[in-house]
């Protein structure tokens, strides 16, 4: 791999930089690791995860140290024949990011109730981790580029959290949010040097133009989003880029534009993470191949001491009493206060605790998806959906079908398959105890309901 002279070169003052274990770092593949959902698996059950690697023939080789329940594998399997991945039962997600869960965690104890914004969330990774977090009770998932938002919405629906909405606004909409949230997470577009060896049309993209380009446009981002956050809330920014332009002076940029303490962790050394401070005093954490076991990364944390002004929410609409709802049959967990209101024919879940953020958040976004979509009514019959099939609201009293792995792939195909069922009706569809979706059994025949757009095609 030939990496790009102007970059080698503005790398040399850069702290931690190594040339050489740096172009010797990028000879080699990058490393391979999941992190698996804490809501549908006890990660601290070790023969658990180990029996459902084994069968998805991921072969774990240790543990991500910076994050709970994350493991980094031998090689490379191939995902999307593992029907657990499409269960939700884990994301693929590259190591540095996910040292996320390990600066939050620190900074913020076992504080809860909080709200998050993952202002560019797609495909999906640091929200997923944020909900798997005990501090959060809402997690907002926002993408700017419409075209992103169908991957986010097919993840986050795989997860299975009913606190995770999402939403697509342009950063603008949230000046009209002020103080609404407690953690800000801006994990900025950028020139794209730390995916280099995950991702080639990075490297034939990269130019010191780009890198200037991105700084500021990664301004523009924070400027209109910094007005949600909260007086004494945080602020994490990062970047997958190594330039100082997006990483250093953008924390330069942030202390001079609002009031901003940086926080810090502890590191082992044996991390290999390297730690950087800005010429305001800004600190960060750098992630270097062939320093840190993961990709090229960047990522600093900032608490706001004074709220920066925002525009104070008007309402566009006037919001209106849902018409309630309830959920027929076993389908809908009991143990969980949930509102059930019906739109239109649809039926849709919402934590009750989050009931009033369904409502102020649709004032000001265009909101995507708030809570879980139960089923519809169509002809007095309730029809249970996709979501709800997938999701933690789920009930276990909900009936199924265990399928095999060789079933499990057919169902995930779309195609048709024979299954023994105590009757006609409709079924949960489970691998390794885990829902996969949906099936119906006709008596002469079985459908199969998994979403068309999401089926396997890989022979």
């Amino acid at each position: 791999m030939q990496l790009p002279q102007q970059l080698i070169r503005s790398l040399a003052s850069v702290e931690g930089f190594d040339e050489s274990s740096f172009a010797q770092a990028h000879q080699l593949p990058a490393p391979v690791s999941v992190r698996f959902n804490s809501s549908k698996l006890d990660i601290d059950n070790t023969s658990i995860l180990q029996a459902l690697m084994q069968a998805g023939s991921l072969k774990p080789s240790h543990p991500v140290p910076w994050c709970k329940g994350a493991y980094y594998l031998e090689e490379r399997p191939s995902f999307t024949l593992d029907p657990a991945m499409h269960a939700g039962a884990y994301y693929v997600q590259e190591a540095s990011s996910m040292f996320l869960q390990y600066l939050l965690k620190t900074t913020l104890g076992e504080v809860s109730g909080l709200k998050a914004l993952d202002l560019c969330a797609a495909p999906g990774g640091k929200t997923t981790l944020l909900a798997s977090m005990n501090n959060f009770s809402l997690v907002l998932a926002n993408e700017i580029i419409r075209t992103r938002v169908s991957i986010l919405y097919e993840n986050v629906v795989k997860w299975g959290d009913p606190k995770i909405f999402i939403s697509n606004s342009d950063p603008s909409q949230f000046r009209h949010l002020p103080g609404y949230f407690d953690v800000l997470v801006v994990d900025a577009p950028c020139s794209g040097s730390g995916l280099f060896r995950k991702d080639k049309e990075a490297l034939s993209e990269w130019s010191e133009a780009n890198v200037s380009h991105c700084a500021e446009r990664q301004k523009r981002i924070l400027s209109d989003a910094l007005p949600a956050l909260r007086e004494d809330g945080l602020l994490v920014y990062s970047t997958c880029s190594y330039s100082r332009e997006e990483d250093e002076e953008i924390l330069d940029w942030l202390m001079s534009q609002a009031e901003l303490v940086p926080v810090e962790v502890p590191l082992p050394e044996e991390w290999g993470i390297v730690k950087t401070v800005s010429a305001s005093g800004g600190t960060g954490y750098r992630f270097f191949p062939g320093k840190a076991e993961g990709e090229g990364f960047f990522i600093a944390c900032f608490r706001l001491t004074r709220a920066v002004e925002g525009s104070r929410s008007v309402s566009r609409k006037k919001i209106v009493d849902h018409v309630k709802a309830s959920v027929p049959g076993t389908w809908l967990r009991q143990d969980l206060e949930t509102e059930i209101i019906l739109a239109g024919e649809e039926i849709y879940c919402i934590p009750s605790e989050l009931y009033p953020d369904h409502h102020a958040l649709r004032e000001v976004l265009n909101i995507r998806k708030s809570g879980i979509k139960a089923g519809s009514m169509a002809r007095q019959e309730f029809l249970p959906d996709h979501e709800l099939a997938v999701s933690l609201l789920v009930s276990p009293d909900a009936p199924f079908l265990e399928l095999d792995k060789v079933e499990a792939l057919q169902y995930l195909r779309k195609q048709s398959f024979d299954l023994a069922a105590r009757g006609k009706g409709w079924y949960l569809v489970r691998y390794q105890g885990l829902a996969l979706g949906l099936v119906k059994h006709l008596g002469n025949r079985m459908n199969n309901y998994y979403p068309a757009s999401w089926r396997i095609l890989m022979s």
